[in-house]
């Protein structure tokens, strides 16, 4: 049986790694999951300089998921190459590392740092806010994304993943730009934007009003939003979205995904990466699938 996928000429030994911000860098983990067994390990966001995050609270619990408003908070690209590559490096994985910033140059900074770190890949967050642009993210707009990803490219050293962000009108529009701009691959999709107002206390939930909406209840809009750009562009997709269990990772991997992403179910289940990676191989079995590669779009 193979489980072996390739995303821009690098092989995962599985399709299966964790979403960004789920999963630190790896270390809090480690004592639940061993990490060689994963296709990649996502860093958490790395920045140029160290960023404090947003107030507390930041965090709510809502239905069917979790509304987010952590804000990137990172202690920033020279802890991150001092401490956490060389303990991914101890790993038989993938090292995907996210990079965020607040101006195109904050992330050219971050990616040419990276040049020369032994790391597999990037995926740059374009759902920050873009300070030069009076905040609106630079996912939010085809341009800004065709000029990111493009500035990023020129510096970049690892094939590149964009990732895109689910609050825009037509999410093919934004892979099209991605994909225009040189991108190697896309993953999709970030959080969905959500409020959460306590009713007792008259007040939002989050100190920062609105956060990143992840978990289950995303699910169906993701797997649509995977399907679309994967019958829009030519590049590999990782799917993310409310992966909890196998079958949610087959749904993407069916809709055209090449790799999936499990995130909020890592806070409710730290071994839901395994389980996802389990699951697969039995469901393969079940369906006599030699290849994990032949089950990749077929639902058309």
């Amino acid at each position: 049986m193979n489980t072996k996928v390739n995303l821009a000429g690098v092989e995962l030994k599985n399709p299966i790694m964790e979403a960004s911000g789920t999963f630190g860098s790896g270390m809090e983990y480690s004592e639940f999951v061993d990490l060689s067994r994963l296709g990649a390990v996502v860093t958490k966001g790395v920045a140029n300089v160290p960023w404090q995050g947003n107030p507390t609270p930041r965090i709510a619990e809502v239905y069917g998921g979790m509304l987010n408003a952590i804000g990137l908070q990172n202690p920033g690209i020279d802890v991150f190459v001092k401490r956490d590559i060389p303990f991914l490096k101890q790993y038989d994985t993938k090292i995907i590392v996210n990079v965020c910033g607040k101006t195109t140059e904050d992330y050219i900074e971050v990616v040419e740092r990276l040049g020369d770190e032994p790391v597999d890949m990037l995926e740059i967050n374009i759902s920050c806010p873009n300070v030069k642009e009076g905040g609106i993210a630079f996912g939010q707009e085809p341009k800004a994304v065709e000029n990111i990803t493009r500035e990023v490219k020129k510096y970049a050293k690892q094939p590149v993943i964009m990732k895109l962000s689910p609050n825009v009108t037509d999410i093919t529009v934004m892979a099209k730009a991605a994909e225009a701009g040189g991108a190697d691959v896309l993953s999709l999709i970030n959080t969905i934007t959500g409020m959460k107002i306590d009713v007792e206390r008259q007040s939002f939930a989050l100190a920062n009003k609105t956060g990143g909406m992840s978990g289950p209840a995303v699910k169906p809009v993701a797997v649509r939003m995977v399907y679309q750009v994967a019958n829009a562009v030519k590049v590999p997709i990782i799917g993310m979205g409310g992966i909890a269990a196998a079958e949610d990772a087959l749904e993407f991997i069916l809709a055209g995904a090449t790799a999936v992403s499990v995130g909020t179910a890592n806070f409710f289940n730290p071994t839901a990466t395994l389980d996802v990676i389990k699951g697969i191989e039995e469901y393969m079995t079940r369906h006599k699938t030699e290849d994990i590669n032949e089950l990749i779009g077929i639902v058309k």
